[in-house]
Parts: C-alpha cells; structure tokens; sequence
C-alpha cells in the first residue's frame, strides 16, 4: 500500500509548538483583488478566539518579519494584490487559555515514536479556543521536536493512550494504520451501574453535523459505529462518587470500538442507560467554559495494540485509567 509522503517542505516551519496557519482567498465579485493587509486583517479581526493585543500593528509586524508567505514560501508585502485561490500562510497569535492542571505521563519512546497518557481537559491538537493547552504544543514546546505529530486523536475530555511520530517522514504510515482501523483499541469508562450485560454488541448509525456540539443515533440506518461491551465490573468509589456528587452504585466497562465515529463510546452509553460520568455534553450539553477540572469525564484509552507498519513487529501499549 502507497504511503502518503508527509516530508514535502512547507512554506513556514512549525514554531513554538504551532504550526503556520493557511488562509485561501475566495472569490471575489468582478475582477476584484484584495491586499494582502486587508485579508489577513479581516481574517483575524474575525476569529472567535483572538489574542486582545493582535491588532493592525501586529499585523504589520508580521510582513515586517517576513512571516506572511505564499505557498512556495516567498514574502508578500502588505500592498501585495491577491487574486481568489491564493494561499496565503502566517503565525497565528493564540489567546490567553486557562492552563489545565495536569501532566502528560510519557508511556513509551524511542527514536521514531512517542506514547503519552494524555490528561482530560487537554485537546489532542490545537483547535478553537484550544490552542496552547493541547497535547501537541505542550510535547513540541517541551521536548524541542517541531516534527512531533500524533497518529490519531482523543477527545478533549478523554483521557489515555495517545501516539505520536517523532519525525516527518514517519507520520503517513502511522496515520494510516488508524484511519484504516488496523489499531485494537480499549477503553475504560466508569458510569452508573444500570445492570448491562457483557459481552454485548452495539451497532448504531451516529452523525454530527457541523455547527453542533452532539452527535446523534440515527434510527433505521445503515450501521456505522459498531462497539464490543467487552465486560462490566461495580467498584467501590466513594471518592468518585462525591465529586461527581451522586450516590449510584458505579461499574468499570471495558468497551472496544471498532469504529471511529465522533463521541462514538460516550453517544454509545448514554443510549445504553448508563452515560459516563463527568460528559458535558451526554445526556445534558453544558454551557461552553463551565467546567470543573476537578471533576473530568471518566473515560480514558488504555490499550492500543497493531503489526508496526514499518516492520511488521506487534506492538501493545497499556495505561492505567487517568483516575
């Protein structure tokens, strides 16, 4: 099978942990052009999340240090017309973000890959308001490695087993492996004990739309998120059950997804009865920014397990549940 070559030069390096983000004018009316100034002040007057002192200065500053490029890496002015189609790269300036309080736990290295244990609260890669405080940045910055890309993605509010390559020209094989799902995952999540029974076998259809923060089960589809309840065991958690401030007996699932749908396990269990504990989104959405780092979801990746893409070797990884 091809491997996609991830190696090519890009027009700006990643610096601090981040890489250049990539703007595409659109089309205008008529004949119309727009400056290179005025496009990249637009765009950034315009993000949600912005830095309170990304100004027009910055702005200028940016061209200044010749760090406004086109796709062949060449320094544009801010008088520089462009016409739709054109890709036009810069650093972003990230927002001020609370910092989450918790490490990430290096599971394993060596010279091609990295495996962390990867906290909740932390986004895998920077997106949105989560750009600093997500696991990426915060392994480039600590480690020096630019080219440290992960395999694969958790949930924010997941925690567990994460991957990462260490170098360019390893990150396609790797990713491959898990969009082709030839990785055996599992993961723990504590919820209720309703009285499930395991092994068990969900298949649902699930889809989230843009614009939404929940994925739904479709009824009367085609199955696409197909998950194995692999067992199911009540523990003695009092301390859990405070913080998450319910007095329901609490069971440990052993769930293996063999598919990737978004917020497939946690849609999953809420539609079992048993919606794990600390999701802010299943059965009821939280308001955005209402969150208690002392309470996380409790759900976490705890194996993952695949023939090594590159030399054939199996190779199994294990953590402990982030609780």
């Amino acid at each position: 099978m091809a491997r996609k070559n991830s190696s090519r030069k890009v027009p700006l390096p990643p610096r601090d942990g981040l890489g250049a983000s990539r703007i595409r004018l659109p089309e205008l009316p008529g004949d119309e052009t727009i400056t290179a100034f005025d496009l990249l002040s637009r765009v950034i007057s315009e993000q949600r999340h912005r830095h309170p002192e990304d100004d027009e200065a910055a702005v200028l500053a940016r061209f200044t240090a010749g760090e406004v490029v086109l796709r062949d890496g060449s320094p544009i002015t801010p008088s520089t017309p462009l016409t739709p189609g054109t890709d036009v790269f810069f650093y972003r300036r990230p927002a001020p973000e609370t910092p989450v309080p918790y490490e990430i736990e290096v599971i394993y290295e060596d010279d091609g890959l990295m495996v962390v244990n990867k906290p909740p609260f932390l986004a895998t890669m920077p997106r949105a308001a989560h750009i600093t405080e997500s696991a990426t940045v915060r392994l480039r910055r600590s480690t020096g490695n630019e080219e440290l890309t992960p395999a694969h993605r958790l949930d924010r509010m997941t925690s567990g087993l994460l991957l990462f390559t260490k170098h360019a020209r390893l990150r396609g094989a790797y990713q491959e492996l898990f969009a082709q799902r030839n990785v055996l995952k599992r993961y723990v999540a504590l919820a209720p004990d309703v009285g499930l029974d395991a092994p068990a076998r969900w298949e649902h259809h699930i889809e989230k739309h843009h614009g939404e923060v929940a994925s739904a089960i479709v009824p009367d589809r085609e199955p696409n998120a197909l998950t194995t309840l692999l067992s199911v065991s009540r523990i003695d958690a009092p301390e859990i059950q405070r913080a998450h401030n319910t007095s329901l007996a609490i069971a440990q699932y052993l769930l293996e997804p063999a598919t990737g749908r978004t917020h497939q396990l946690r849609v999953q269990m809420n539609a079992a009865g048993a919606p794990i504990l600390g999701d802010p989104i299943y059965p009821t959405v939280h308001p955005f920014g209402e969150e208690d780092f002392r309470v996380p979801m409790r759900l976490a990746s705890v194996y993952l397990a695949f023939a090594d893409p590159l030399d054939g070797t199996y190779r199994e990884f294990r953590a402990p549940a982030f609780w």
